[in-house]
């Protein structure tokens, strides 16, 4: 997955109001949105970053994942006769995950909660449930894009 520093992440970079670990400031750093987790833990392998020293990042709000990470719908997975999207659960889970992420870090410390729910949703289903606080959250405006890739 390919991680993008939030608006609470780079103002927490810059006054460095968290106590983050050397290692976790390390790969708060490199994250881009270019670089995906794997390269990054590669990189910074040597200072012993883990996928948990990620993970904090990402439930401290800091980090968010990108939609760019989500490979775009091709025409395999157009709507179908009926209205029905051809997507499997995984992959609308894959295309809504990084999106809902995004968007509860986006709301920093209120959504923090949020956030570490959306963060534990494993599947689909619990992603779908967790969709009304999310809108009740953001708002509806900004729900859209989440909306469409949960249920298009």
């Amino acid at each position: 997955m390919t991680f993008t520093k939030t608006a609470l992440g780079q103002t927490a970079l810059q006054n460095r109001s968290l106590a983050l670990t050397p290692r976790q400031r390390s790969a708060f750093i490199m994250f881009d949105g270019k670089r995906s987790t794997e390269e990054v833990l590669k990189a910074t392998a040597g200072l012993g970053v883990t996928t948990d020293d990620v993970n904090h990042l990402v439930t401290l709000g800091l980090l968010a994942g990108t939609a760019a990470a989500v490979p775009e719908p091709g025409p395999a997975s157009a709507p179908g006769l009926a209205g029905e999207s051809r997507l499997s659960a995984q992959e609308h889970y894959s295309k809504a995950y990084p999106i809902a992420t995004r968007l509860t870090a986006e709301l920093g410390l209120r959504g923090f909660r949020l956030n570490l729910a959306v963060e534990a949703a494993g599947d689909l289903v619990k992603l779908r449930e967790l969709a009304p606080k999310i809108k009740e959250a953001v708002g509806p405006e900004k729900f859209r894009a989440l909306e469409h890739a949960l249920y298009s």
